[in-house]
C-alpha cells in the first residue's frame, strides 16, 4: 500500500517537473519556431488530455490524493524560477509582470466572474493605488510597507465611489458608466499639476527591508540574483496571499451570494439578499486588489506616468478572466499568466497586440464562452 502511494507521488511530482522544465524552455526559448513549438505541444497535450478523459480525470484524481505535497513541490519550484533566469533579467520582469496581472484578475474575477459585473474601471483603481503610494513616498517620505495598505484604502474608497451610480444601471450601462469612470481618472491624472501631468512621477523609491534596498542584487546561498527577483518573491508572497483571499471567498457565504445575483437578481432580492451591499463589497474588493498591484509597480519600475494606466490595461484585464474562466481562480490565474507572456514572447507583432486581445475575446465567447477552465460545480458536504 506504501509503495502504491509512493510510486503515485514520485509520478505526480515527475509531472510537475516535466511541465516546470517545458515552461522553463519556452521562457528561455528565442527562436520563433521554438516558440511556435512549445505553444503547438502546450496545445497538443491539452487536446489529448481533454479527449482522453480517462487520462485527465487520472491525473485530476491523482493530484486531489496528493494535493499537499504537490503543491509544496509546485511552490517550490517557484521559487527556484529565478535561479534558472539568473542570466536573464528580462525574464524576472515577466513573471514579475505577470504576478501582478494574477492580482489584478483575481479581483475583477469577483465581479465579472462571481456577481457577473463587467467592470472595465481597473486600470483606474490600479493607477490610483500606484500615484497614492508614489506620491506618499516621493513627497512624504511614506514607507512602501505602510503606503501599500494606504494605496488599497484609497483606492478601494473609489471602488466605493464608483459601485454607487453603478447600482442605478444595468448590464451594458453598467459598463458603460465604468468605461467613463477610468476615462476621467486618466485624464485627471495627465491634468493635475501635482500629479506630474503627462510627464509623470520619477525617482520613485524602491522597497527595503532589513537594511536591503530592493534595488540592488539578491544574495542567496552563493548566488547573485538580478534586482528583479526581489520584486519577483515580493510580488510571489502578495499574489499568493491574493489566491488564499480569493479562494476562501469562493467557497464562503459571501462568493455563494455573489453567485446567487449573478444567476437572478430578483430571486436574490427575494430571497433576503442585499444586492446592492454585495455588488458594492464585490466593486471596493477588485478596486483594493487593484491598488495593492499599483504599490508594487510603481516603486519597482521607479517611474510612472497615466499612459501606465490607460484604458487598454482594463481590456487586457477583461480578457484574462475571460480566457481563463470566469469564477474559477485557477483558471483566472493561467489567463493572467498566458496573457502576459505570450505577447512578450512575440514582440515582432506588438502593433497587432490590441487585434489579438479582440480576436481572443471574440473567439472564446463563441467558441468557448466559458473559458479554457470552466466554473466548477460547489460540492457540498
Amino acid at each position: 500500500m506504501k509503495n502504491g502511494k509512493f510510486g503515485k507521488a514520485v509520478l505526480l511530482l515527475g509531472a510537475e517537473a516535466g511541465f516546470f522544465a517545458l515552461f522553463v524552455g519556452f521562457m528561455l526559448a528565442q527562436e520563433t519556431w521554438k516558440i511556435v513549438s512549445f505553444i503547438a505541444f502546450f496545445a497538443f497535450a491539452g487536446i489529448f488530455l481533454k479527449k482522453w478523459k480517462r487520462a485527465g480525470e487520472a491525473l485530476t484524481g491523482l493530484f486531489r490524493e496528493m494535493k499537499g505535497p504537490a503543491s509544496v513541490f509546485f511552490i517550490l519550484l517557484l521559487l527556484l524560477l529565478p535561479f534558472f533566469f539568473q542570466k536573464s533579467p528580462y525574464l524576472i520582469h515577466i513573471c514579475v509582470m505577470a504576478g501582478l496581472f494574477v492580482i489584478l484578475a483575481l479581483g475583477l474575477n469577483f465581479q465579472l466572474g462571481s456577481t457577473n459585473v463587467v467592470n472595465f474601471a481597473t486600470a483606474a483603481s490600479y493607477g490610483i493605488g500606484a500615484y497614492t503610494s508614489a506620491l506618499l513616498a516621493v513627497h512624504y517620505h511614506v514607507s512602501f510597507w505602510l503606503g501599500i495598505f494606504i494605496s488599497g484604502g484609497v483606492a478601494s474608497f473609489f471602488g466605493l465611489v464608483l459601485g454607487f451610480p453603478c447600482m442605478k444601471t444595468k448590464d451594458y450601462y453598467l459598463s458603460l458608466v465604468t468605461i467613463a469612470f477610468g476615462l476621467i481618472i486618466y485624464i485627471l491624472l495627465i491634468n493635475f499639476s501635482w500629479t506630474g501631468g503627462p510627464n509623470g512621477i520619477p525617482n520613485i523609491p524602491a522597497p527595503s527591508l532589513g537594511g536591503h534596498s530592493f534595488r540592488e542584487p539578491l544574495q542567496v546561498f552563493g548566488f547573485t540574483l538580478p534586482f528583479q527577483a526581489n520584486f519577483y518573491y515580493l510580488i510571489f508572497l502578495f499574489a499568493g496571499i491574493a489566491l488564499v483571499v480569493a479562494h476562501r471567498l469562493h467557497h464562503s457565504r459571501v462568493g455563494l451570494t455573489w453567485n446567487a445575483i449573478r444567476e437572478d437578481e430578483i430571486a436574490a432580492r427575494c430571497q433576503g439578499i442585499d444586492v446592492t451591499w454585495y455588488k458594492i463589497l464585490a466593486f471596493c474588493i477588485d478596486a483594493f486588489f487593484g491598488g495593492v498591484a499599483g504599490t508594487v509597480y510603481a516603486h519597482y519600475i521607479g517611474f510612472i506616468s497615466p499612459e501606465n494606466f490607460a484604458f487598454i490595461v482594463s481590456v487586457v484585464v477583461v480578457t484574462m478572466v475571460i480566457l481563463g474562466g470566469m469564477d474559477n481562480v485557477f483558471g483566472v490565474i493561467v489567463g493572467a499568466v498566458l496573457l502576459t507572456v505570450l505577447p512578450e514572447k512575440f514582440r515582432a507583432f506588438e502593433d497587432l497586440r490590441l487585434l489579438m486581445y479582440g480576436l481572443i475575446v471574440m473567439l472564446m465567447l463563441i467558441f468557448r464562452p466559458q473559458g479554457l477552465f470552466p466554473q466548477k460545480l460547489r460540492v457540498y458536504r
